[in-house]
């Protein structure tokens, strides 16, 4: 499918509000989570490809970064892994791997919103995880929190395969998030439940229609305004749901609807005026 052309304007506002300009490229691990704090959410890793908020254009500074093959070589790539990983030590914000299995972080103050989308109450784990999934969080549950090759072990699910689908699964469902990463005497990670971090942002409860309004509405502040299918495609809602999100914004006049699954900021000529000035 074509992505629709985004106008020339809206893509020098998201320069500015997503930090894809030289003067504002990330370096810093406090960088990005000021960058999460402003956009709501943004993806870890993903290039220009993909569209969004990213870290990783953040960090190169440029609205048509690509990832290179040889990552491991390039300065902009390993300066975007290196922050990724402090950002997750420090746990200010929320990263996972969520919708459409990306890596994904958010703020504190869209944790309930995202929970209410994606997360899985512990009532309905029994029929909405796979029993893979359930083992391990059985024994993060009782351990609090594992390296991954203890946690294959311990929770029996040893084919690689089938851990790393369950570790997915419960990603998506905000139950297990990653918490540190060690590279020495090998790789691995340190998993631990979200609760741990996130317990008073998990606890809150948030109404669906909410929920679908203020994801909506972080990124159209971000993004000035929205193409057909581009909330949909970026977040992993359903087309729908993506589309009563913004909806919703223009019924309370946060937003104005140009055509058919086009939104924009209804202040969006003063934004950019303030931004140039």
């Amino acid at each position: 499918m074509k992505i629709p052309e985004i106008p020339e304007e809206v893509e020098a506002y998201r320069d500015q509000m997503w930090r894809r300009a030289a003067d504002l490229r990330i370096e810093t691990a406090v960088d990005a989570e000021q960058l999460v704090e402003a956009a709501g959410f943004c993806s870890a890793l993903i290039d220009a490809r993909r569209g969004g908020p990213s870290l990783y254009v953040a960090v190169c500074g440029r609205r048509d970064a690509f990832m290179p093959r040889n990552v491991q070589k390039d300065p902009e790539s390993s300066l975007a892994w290196i922050t990724k990983d402090e950002v997750m030590r420090r746990g200010k914000v929320y990263y996972a791997k969520l919708g459409k299995g990306r890596a994904t972080f958010v703020a504190r103050r869209l944790v309930p919103h995202f929970n209410a989308l994606w997360g899985v109450p512990r009532r309905k784990e029994a029929e909405a995880l796979s029993a893979e999934a359930r083992a391990i969080l059985k024994v993060l549950r009782r351990e609090w929190e594992m390296a991954t090759c203890d946690l294959r072990t311990e929770s029996g699910v040893t084919e690689r395969p089938r851990f790393t689908r369950a570790m997915d699964e419960l990603q998506r469902a905000l139950k297990v998030i990653p918490a540190e990463v060690l590279y020495e005497p090998w790789f691995t990670y340190i998993w631990m439940l979200a609760e741990s971090r996130f317990a008073e942002e998990l606890a809150v409860k948030v109404k669906r229609e909410v929920a679908l309004t203020e994801v909506a509405r972080a990124f159209l502040n971000g993004a000035g305004l929205t193409v057909r299918g581009e909330l949909a495609r970026i977040t992993g809602l359903s087309r729908p749901d993506a589309g009563l999100g913004n909806q919703a914004l223009v019924k309370e006049g946060y937003a104005e609807q140009l055509a058919t699954g086009v939104y924009r900021l209804r202040d969006f000529t003063e934004r950019l005026k303030s931004l140039a000035g």
